[in-house]
């Protein structure tokens, strides 16, 4: 499968990065962590995406260090990879040479890693900021890297008058708008999880098992191209349909059971991001088939409202009323409940608890907040759901959306309709 990005896109990146860096700065990008999976192996290693974003590098143990030198208005950019021996070229395979880290990046200063200390210190002499991040997602997380908190405190004790800033709003924003090649890649990852779809309506019978589902999935993502999954994928059937985040994937799927599924291939280290909710049996029940169209009614009309200026709370808010509405044809609620309800507990979140969008890209959860006002070329999900625990079954169906004027839907064409749905089934 053909490549998206090249060291162009990379260095492109980059100056655009020193752009919004205070004067003479240092930007330092580490790699993610390897987590240990049992005593000789590590799990699956993926680069953190801004180290990806700004240098193309996927290998790990990889450094890149970014001094934007402004009284003499030049940058000096530097990238730090393993060296590799004998033993590690047995067992792990092949590294990157210098030359190869310099035609995937377009960083012309490649280095093995015993000189990123003599090379750091000559440059925080001449620095003033040092922007690093302390997590591997730049939505944040929990864990912070004891290598980078050792490396903070030793720059703090031996260089007093160095500034840290965190980098992630810079990031954020210059991720937030994506390029024709990320929207290639990401309609990449959309056309390869639509077919992975298309197989799983022809796979999926009573009696079937969700792993099952997951191994077709997965055989249909590698089989195309695909990198990996963008996410855990969520295979929930009957009752399962309503846990959100539901990634066990081991029951079976009975006649009369939905199947919840929300899903995304990898391409390139863009995000796909898809949910379907489909009848194992072939045919909708009536009453599902009823709750089905009022979330697929609500997902078509708050399509059109992903456009420049909004904010995803405003659309979180909007959502909610549609979904409101459609609560009170359904008879799951009422006009006294809603009369009567707490505004800080609104009574439709037994049935819809989650908002119906978040931004996508090298993330599947994107960087962005809800408040962030949309830009053309912002890529969002639409997902508006409504789950009836009492009733044993969740309806979700997601798109992607490419924020314009007139908003794009990336997903057209991958069945949705309860007709188009049942054809295959």
């Amino acid at each position: 499968m053909k490549k998206h990005f090249d060291k162009t896109f990379f260095t492109a990146n980059r100056q655009k990065l020193y752009t919004q860096l205070l004067p003479d700065s240092l930007v330092v990008l580490f790699s993610a962590e390897q987590f240990p999976r049992n005593g000789d192996q590590f799990f699956k290693f993926r680069q953190n995406s801004d180290t990806y974003y700004f240098s193309g590098l996927t290998q790990e143990s990889t450094i890149i260090l970014l001094f934007n030198d402004t009284a003499n208005k030049r940058t000096e950019e530097y990238a730090f990879i393993i060296e590799p021996d004998e033993r590690m070229l047995i067992w792990t395979g092949h590294k990157y040479t210098k030359h190869e880290a310099a035609e995937i990046s377009g960083i012309a200063n490649i280095e093995y890693l015993p000189e990123f200390e003599l090379i750091m210190n000559s440059l925080l002499d001449k620095t003033k900021n040092v922007y690093f991040s302390h997590s591997s997602n730049v939505r944040g997380t929990h864990y912070e890297n004891p290598f980078i908190h050792e490396w903070k405190h030793n720059i703090e004790q031996s260089h007093h008058n160095l500034y840290f800033v965190d980098p992630d709003p810079v990031f954020m924003n210059l991720r937030l708008q994506k390029t024709p090649e990320e929207i290639a890649a990401t309609r990449a990852a959309i056309n390869i999880t639509g077919n992975a779809f298309r197989d799983i309506l022809k796979f999926v019978k009573p009696g079937c098992y969700e792993y099952e589902v997951e191994a077709e999935m997965t055989r249909s993502f590698l089989s195309a191209g695909a990198q990996d999954h963008a996410y855990l994928p969520i295979i929930a059937s009957g009752p399962n349909n309503c846990i959100l985040h539901y990634n066990t994937n081991r029951n079976q799927c009975k006649d009369g059971d939905l199947l919840l599924l929300d899903f995304g291939a990898e391409v390139d280290y863009y995000a796909a991001d898809l949910s379907r909710t489909i009848p194992v049996s072939g045919k909708f029940t009536a009453r599902q088939k009823t709750v089905y169209n009022s979330v697929l009614s609500v997902m078509k009309q708050m399509k059109s409202m992903m456009v420049p200026g909004t904010t995803i709370r405003q659309l979180n808010s909007n959502c909610e009323s549609l979904i409101e509405q459609e609560l009170l044809s359904l008879g799951l609620l009422t006009k006294a409940e809603i009369a009567a309800q707490d505004p800080e507990k609104p009574t439709l979140k037994k049935y819809y608890m989650h908002g119906v969008s978040h931004f996508i890209g090298l993330d599947v959860h994107d960087t962005g907040k809800k408040d962030t006002p949309l830009l053309p070329g912002m890529i969002l999900s639409c997902e508006p759901a409504i789950y009836i625990a009492a009733e044993g079954f969740g309806i979700r169906l997601e798109n992607d959306i490419l924020v314009a004027d007139k908003p794009v839907d990336l997903c057209e064409g991958i069945p949705l309709e309860v007709g188009d749905v049942e054809s295959f089934l």
